[in-house]
């Protein structure tokens, strides 16, 4: 279950659109569409949210949002390269004018050294702007790590967005 104020968050960033005209898409893979459904939970979200990809497997990132597979060999699928091209993947399959992107290591198990269990990569991108990439490691459980990647997801993207008005 997301916390509360993940709503009032998902209805802030769908205004701050809705006032310019302007839309957004989802890519996700840790999350798988947590994103997406904290956004469409608002009433009235059709106008701003235009789709959303859910991209658990590497195969998925490659064949819908058009990551190189080479790009996630080389990198793996929780990475820098990948979160910034699942997003600008997901403005290249829509007509979004933006674009959040999750890639993480929700847990219990699947984490290394270098990538621990709760790492998590965020793209964006802007269609007529560039894309960037930052990341979180979260702590808790498997829901404790989706529901704050979910709720960062969102601060990010209102964030980003405010300084492209």
């Amino acid at each position: 279950m997301l916390p509360a104020d993940t709503f009032l968050r998902a209805a802030e960033v769908l205004a701050a659109l809705r006032s310019r005209g302007q839309t957004i898409a989802t890519a996700e893979s840790c999350t798988g569409g947590l994103i997406a459904a904290a956004l469409t939970d608002v009433a009235g979200s059709s106008d701003v949210f235009e789709r959303g990809f859910v991209t658990y497997s590497n195969a998925a990132k490659t064949e819908l949002l058009g990551v190189p597979a080479l790009l996630i060999n080389r990198h793996g699928a929780v990475s820098e390269e990948v979160a910034r091209a699942m997003a600008e993947g997901a403005l290249t399959f829509s007509r979004a004018d933006f674009a959040v992107s999750v890639t993480g290591i929700a847990g219990p198990g699947g984490g290394s050294a270098e990538k621990p269990v709760g790492l998590v990569w965020f793209g964006w991108a802007a269609r007529h702007g560039g894309a960037l990439a930052t990341h979180r490691i979260f702590a808790g459980d498997r829901a404790a790590i989706r529901a704050q990647a979910v709720s960062f997801g969102l601060d990010m993207l209102l964030r980003a967005e405010t300084t492209q008005a």
